[in-house]
């Protein structure tokens, strides 16, 4: 299989088709006129062509080369919006210029989580997104701590931003149908948050949720190496910050785990991923 099919196999292609779907997302993005936007998987144009309507700018991102024909032939002639034929795990986004307000997508199901977590990281100028993803993912986001669901993605997310699923979505509104179901996903970066979470801080969450079924200090002695001396330290943090020394990383909303990193931060935890 060549790079090229074996992208657009990763990617797949749902349309979104239904006109009073995209109505929802129009008027959930709450666009304004100085909104610049970026939507990743552009696909055949349907939403594009909502958003240029009313944003100042859309960086419209398409990796299927399939549709670069009739994406350039509707947009090239529309001086605010910007077409990028690329992957978008690849795409610099600190080069998109003017720089994104928000992030306005139908994602590719099978790289959404990884978009995401890029874009919260990478483009602290975006401050809300309102995207199309895989019923799982959206939950796996939006997830509240002690739940199946509430993972290191939950944890990263809710980091940096308000995370909610605003609705369900049928499968019905997709050319061809998914089989798998939908929801669209809101984020709100929250006041004050910069752009994603500090590398440190990662890599500490990733150790954390790195063995599920253990506890979270003897998974961050496995993860990160120094065995029982790492595992007692990190029992002993969790007790001063009032927590049960045997708790498990899922038990712990973000807010907490960022000031347990804080609080065991001499370790040097964030060093090894």
């Amino acid at each position: 299989m060549s790079v090229r099919s074996a992208r657009q196999r990763r990617l797949g292609q749902n349309f979104l088709v239904d006109r009073n779907m995209l109505d929802v997302i129009e008027r959930l993005a709450q666009l304004q006129g100085a909104d610049v936007v970026l939507e990743v998987g552009a696909g055949a144009g349907a939403l594009t062509e909502r958003l240029a309507r009313r944003a100042a700018h859309v960086h419209a991102v398409e990796v299927d080369e399939r549709l670069r024909e009739p994406l350039q032939e509707a947009f090239d002639r529309r001086p605010n919006v910007t077409l990028h034929f690329a992957d978008a795990l690849e795409l610099e986004l600190g080069a998109l210029d003017p720089r994104p307000t928000k992030m306005i997508s139908n994602l590719p199901y099978s790289v959404a989580a990884t978009v995401l977590l890029r874009t919260i990281e990478r483009l602290d100028s975006v401050r809300e997104w309102v995207v199309m993803v895989q019923r799982e993912v959206g939950e796996r986001f939006a997830a509240a701590p002690g739940t199946a669901a509430y993972g290191a993605p939950s944890a990263l997310a809710q980091l940096a931003c308000e995370v909610r699923v605003l609705r369900a979505v049928s499968r019905s509104v997709f050319r061809p149908q998914p089989n798998v179901d939908s929801v669209l996903l809101g984020l709100r970066r929250r006041e004050g948050e910069p752009a994603g979470v500090d590398p440190q801080l990662s890599a500490f969450v990733h150790a954390a949720f790195a063995h599920r079924r253990k506890a979270l200090a003897g998974s961050l002695a496995l993860s990160l190496g120094g065995g029982r001396e790492v595992r007692d330290r990190a029992r002993a943090a969790l007790e001063r910050l009032g927590l049960s020394p045997g708790a498990r990383a899922e038990q712990l909303s973000a807010g907490q785990l960022r000031e347990l990193a804080a609080e065991i931060g001499e370790l040097g935890l964030g060093a090894r991923r």
